[in-house]
């Protein structure tokens, strides 16, 4: 059933819950719905524009969310439902991706035999899901996931709601992640009335486009060299009515560089690849400017990751020096890796 709904960081849903049930606008017919880092609560009767005792930091307003019934008795976890021998049972993993109605999950070798049925068995327990995906990882400059139907019907194309905004992706042919949520609003945060950002790598621009939405006189150049990640972040932008506040360019990166212009912000989301541009990127960054950078570390690395970055830029800029943020840890890579999300500022 679908309801109109507050999403909300998992750390204030009771706080949130609480305020929901003492003016009588949570629906107690309906079950939450937690996804992630988020829980989702129908609500009924919820004026508008949102109570203050509800600006709470992080809450969103959605216009309707599939919900089931508040009686309905589901397992807590989907492992609960797959039909696999016993000792593969432990490898199963404990965490997938929701991207829209399209959930994908990563599998070790052993458990490849018996994906289907760990699709279907997705598919049932992830409410409003209509597809399920095995993800095989990242692949080309063009950055698309090597995809296979597991379970479910219908194409990769979806629509992807984070903070409180949508945006139209297509897991076939450019690149997304709902991993960088909190990273899309983080940075979309710190943007500050008046900047110039630079979105490098954009895929279907969801950093750009989160801090046009928040920031109405900020304004933002976006470059990839996927066409159709390019295609959609224009749908995007004309959605999200920030179209004349944009600059679209389909182009190779290190070709874009080439080219005159400083920013105040400069966003490079390119983990595997993208320390290969720091050099370049460093004087496009205006002083008193930033530099997000995003890097697959290894754990012991991170301290000597540190200097050499911040090595590097203050190379491509000799005599403004640059500090560094501690770094942050956006989430775990693999067994050994995490990805890190670096913030350098160029002094004035």
């Amino acid at each position: 059933m679908r309801a109109p709904a507050l999403r909300v960081e998992r750390s204030k849903g009771e706080e949130v819950r609480q305020k929901l049930l003492a003016g009588g606008w949570l629906d107690p017919e309906l079950r939450p719905v937690r996804e992630g880092t988020h829980v989702t609560f129908p609500v009924k009767g919820l004026p508008s524009p949102l109570p203050e005792s509800l600006l709470v930091e992080g809450v969103r307003f959605v216009q309707a969310v599939e919900f089931e019934p508040a009686g309905t008795r589901r397992p807590a976890d989907y492992r609960a439902l797959v039909d696999l021998p016993e000792p593969l049972r432990p490898s199963l993993p404990s965490s997938f991706d929701v991207v829209g109605d399209i959930v994908l999950v990563r599998l070790p070798d052993e458990l490849l035999p018996y994906r289907r049925k760990v699709g279907e068995a997705l598919l049932a327990f992830v409410p409003g899901c209509r597809k399920v995906g095995l993800d095989r990882g990242v692949e080309g400059v063009e950055r698309i996931r090597s995809l296979e139907d597991l379970a479910g019907s219908g194409n990769w194309a979806t629509v992807h709601r984070e903070n409180g905004l949508s945006f139209r992706v297509d897991l076939e042919r450019a690149y997304f992640s709902p991993r960088l949520a909190r990273e899309h609003d983080r940075v979309a945060q710190m943007v500050r009335p008046g900047e110039r950002l630079l979105d490098l790598f954009c895929g279907v621009g969801p950093f750009a486009l989160s801090a046009l939405r928040w920031v109405p006189t900020a304004r933002a150049v976006a470059v990839d060299l996927n066409p159709e990640a390019i295609r959609l972040l224009e749908e995007n932008a004309r959605a999200l009515g920030v179209s004349d506040r944009i600059e679209v360019i389909e182009a190779d990166a290190s070709e874009f560089l080439r080219r005159e212009g400083l920013y105040s912000r400069v966003v490079m989301n390119l983990p595997r690849e993208g320390y290969k541009y720091a050099i370049s990127v460093a004087p496009h960054v205006m002083r008193s400017g930033s530099l997000h950078h995003y890097e697959v570390v290894r754990r012991p690395e991170v301290e000597a990751r540190a200097r050499s970055l911040r090595s590097e830029v203050t190379s491509a800029v000799p005599g403004d020096p640059w500090t560094l943020d501690p770094p942050h840890v956006v989430h775990a890579f693999s067994p050994s890796s995490d990805l890190i999300a670096w913030t350098l500022h160029r002094r004035a």
